[in-house]
């Protein structure tokens, strides 16, 4: 039997502290990560199967596969591909493989999985898409798989980009 006065609730002031009152976060949840060169993006959360930090001898190399792939990886049971991210979008440089371990984002739509190798994660958002805006300066090779930006420092014109799983997944990209 509970007989302690503090677990009941109280009346008046007591029952609204603002140390007990939690904020409703606006937006979705998404994962944000950088590439290579240090650009950060973003993917929505309910298209992420789930995020791996592993060794990279545990990604098996294909030989005469795609550039764009690293290899493949066995995910409980089942094989997928893994791609470098940053060379997948057009850029230039390559992902460091040569370190202890490498993130991997495995995006899945139906019954397709990807895993995407990126340089770091930087962790989980609360973002509204409703202040996303049209991509600005970017390379013709990334702008398809980009559903828009939101701009996190003007004066030092840093944004964070929104990918699209799905236009990632069904590229023609992958066959070569």
């Amino acid at each position: 039997m509970v007989s302690k006065p503090d677990f009941f609730a109280g009346t008046g002031e007591d029952q609204f502290r603002p140390e007990l009152q939690v904020e409703s976060p606006e937006g979705e949840l998404h994962l944000r990560f950088f590439i290579p060169s240090h650009q950060e993006f973003a993917l929505l959360a309910t298209g992420i199967r789930e995020v791996i930090e592993l060794s990279p001898d545990r990604i098996t190399p294909i030989p005469n596969a795609s550039p764009l792939l690293l290899g493949t990886l066995n995910l409980r049971g089942r094989v997928i591909w893994v791609a470098d991210l940053g060379q997948f979008l057009g850029d230039t440089t390559v992902l460091n493989t040569d370190r202890a371990e490498i993130s991997v984002i495995a995006i899945e739509e139906q019954d397709t999985i990807v895993g995407l190798a990126v340089e770091e994660i930087g962790g989980m958002d609360w973002l509204d898409v409703q202040n996303l805006v049209a991509p600005m300066n970017i390379p013709d090779t990334m702008a398809p798989f980009l559903r828009g930006e939101w701009k996190l420092n003007t004066g030092q014109h840093q944004c964070l980009r929104l990918l699209d799983q799905t236009a990632i997944l069904r590229s023609a990209r992958w066959a070569g």
